[in-house]
């Protein structure tokens, strides 16, 4: 693997590199906040059901679709999202639908960097002794002062507790890194930063699970009871019941109940209490819920980086013999275990320890990670050390994952205007600085960086994952693919693959699209059988639109339309005779 494909003058030194590099694009915020966060709100054991079934059916299939296009691509001179989609297929119009793998990571890129530094400034703050708090409420306060989530402009402050000098560091942190290229930079980076990260994971995760019942006097609130709401199959809750103008009754949940002797005092509450009832939900009951299969498709996506446009554009330096099968599932397998073998079993777990069940419950993940997990470190004893090793750890996961998204950038303006690194760096540097700024300035109520991510960071990887496995299995041809993915690797793509790729992915994908746009654009509540136009749309088209998510819309619109004025200009994308082996 040590070289550089055809024509081009950057390549991956070993194979371990590309892997580590590829697994740290993955591994992120997701694997310790964000997915045990929403296993736990859809279920746990039933959710894990619903995730693995998405990895196998939507993670592995579209992971090695992107590897097996990008270094086939590569081959034919290509790094970008545009030209690999160009390249393979030998039509120039699908080089406007390979742009998004270009807006996706370049627009994320423009708040991760943000919430990056947020990780910084809270592991430099627990060095410093900063972090002492006495309520979850006092943890808010300070993320809501560090952030500036009460009125625009107030981030721009350059205090250790304040995001703006941290900002900095890591936004030129990473240009450095990318400035110096995928071997010198990136992989040289992800080679120490993985393992540091996973050796920092596995302490904290020690001392977790380690802490037994740390208040005396809330003995339900334990580790134990933290994995059981985390992980249990089966749910039991109290629900309470009201009755509707009409007459109809409903039942409604008061609270998730999970350990022997708050399963005994619920079931005697529901006993003395005719308006209280005690039951179970099996995971077979909760599997019919289609928001969970929502819930683990996104997870999948945000999980392994598939629909992002940076696996595809990191396998496109790999030379023709380079294995991607084998590759693309130690990254997949390296992320999983981040995600479900540590991530699964140290925040929720902490949090429910110190606060219990009903202190964690639909946190969400800048509340769990912000707001509870700092304050549970600060109780700790040897928090501010704790503190100090989980929030660097979530440093590094980040900083993994956001340089990958600036290298889909620079491929694609050194590809299409045929710039030097110097030049591509400055003006990807410029494009995502006002970006960056643009979140951080319009920081109230984080408007910004919420609209961006659910335009970007949702819907449009959705789209173009959609794009991607189409493109291989229907345009490209599955059985063509799937012999260029068996040259030079160790094994093949399982034949059961073959059916997926071609029919279940696409059809699952769509599916799960059709899902995401009814729920989370049209409002519909499958409890409730009504529908109300989602915030997203309000604020773009509702009776009282609101400015800053327009603007960030604008945002998108004007990066897209930069990016296919680029495409459209470029020599290299006119027609299919430009496509060679090597770059012309």
């Amino acid at each position: 693997m040590v070289g550089s494909v055809a024509g081009s003058n950057e390549g991956w030194s070993s194979r371990i590199g590309v892997i580590l590099a590829t697994a740290g694009s993955a591994v992120g915020l997701g694997n310790f906040l964000r997915f045990p966060g929403v296993a736990a709100e859809y279920g746990g054991g039933a959710f894990m059901v619903a995730y693995f079934t998405a990895f196998l059916i939507l993670g592995l299939p579209i992971c090695w679709a992107e590897w097996t296009l990008g270094r086939l691509g590569g081959q034919k001179g290509y790094n970008s999202t545009p030209g690999i989609f160009f390249a393979v297929t030998g039509r120039p119009v699908f080089k406007y639908a390979g742009i998004i793998g270009v807006i996706i990571p370049v627009i994320i890129y423009m708040y991760y960097v943000y919430i990056e530094s947020w990780c910084l400034g809270y592991a430099l703050n627990f060095a410093l002794g900063n972090m002492s708090f006495q309520s979850v409420a006092e943890a808010g306060s300070f993320w809501g002062d560090f952030v500036g989530i009460r009125e625009n402009g107030a981030a721009l402050g350059f205090g250790v507790k304040q995001v703006g000098v941290f900002l900095l560091l890591v936004f030129v942190l990473n240009f450095v890194l990318v400035f110096r290229g995928l071997a010198k930079g990136i992989e040289f980076f992800c080679k120490y930063a993985m393992p540091a990260l996973i050796v920092i994971a596995l302490i904290v995760l020690v001392r977790v699970l380690t802490l037994g019942t740390p208040v005396a006097d809330r003995p339900e609130n334990n580790v134990n009871n933290g994995l059981g709401f985390m992980w249990n199959p089966e749910k039991t809750i109290l629900e309470e019941k009201s009755t509707s103008a009409d007459g109809r009754e409903t039942w409604t949940r008061v609270r998730e109940v999970v350990g022997k002797a708050s399963v005994a005092h619920a079931m005697a509450e529901a006993e003395s209490n005719p308006g209280l009832r005690f039951r179970r939900v099996t995971a077979w009951e909760q599997l019919k819920n289609p928001q969970l299969w929502l819930a683990a498709a996104g997870q999948i996506f945000f999980s392994l980086s598939v629909g992002f446009g940076v696996i595809i554009t990191y396998a496109s330096y790999l030379k023709e013999k380079d294995d991607v099968v084998l590759s693309g599932l130690a990254a997949t397998s390296t992320n999983e275990f981040c995600e479900v073998a540590i991530g699964g079993l140290t925040t929720l777990p902490a949090g429910v320890a110190f606060l219990g069940i009903a202190g964690v419950a639909g946190m969400g993940t800048f509340g769990l990670g912000f707001n509870v997990l700092p304050m549970v470190f600060s109780k700790m004893p040897a928090g501010n050390l704790f503190g100090f090793l989980f929030f660097f750890l979530l440093f590094l996961a980040a900083a993994t994952s956001s340089i990958s998204m600036l290298q889909p950038g620079i491929a694609y303006l050194e590809e299409a205007m045929r710039l030097n690194r110097r030049q591509s760096v400055a003006l990807l540097g410029f494009i995502t600085a006002v970006g960056c700024g643009f979140v951080v300035y319009f920081s109230q109520d984080i408007k910004a960086l919420d609209t961006l991510d659910f335009w970007v960071g949702t819907f449009l990887i959705f789209l173009l994952a959609t794009i991607q496995i189409i493109l291989f299995a229907w345009v490209f041809g599955v059985d063509r693919g799937l012999e260029e993915a068996a040259k030079g690797a160790a094994i093949r793509i399982p034949a059961f693959f073959r059916w997926v790729m071609k029919f279940v992915c696409p059809l699952f994908l769509l599916s799960i699209f059709f899902l995401w746009f009814l729920f989370n654009v049209l409002g519909y509540s499958p409890q409730t059988g009504q529908a109300e136009v989602s915030a997203y749309v309000k604020d773009l088209a509702g009776d009282n639109p609101n400015l800053v998510a327009r603007m960030s819309v604008g945002l998108i619109l004007l990066t897209a339309l930069f990016m296919a004025f680029v495409a459209w200009l470029s020599p290299r994308y006119r027609q299919a005779g430009n496509v060679k082996g090597r770059r012309p």
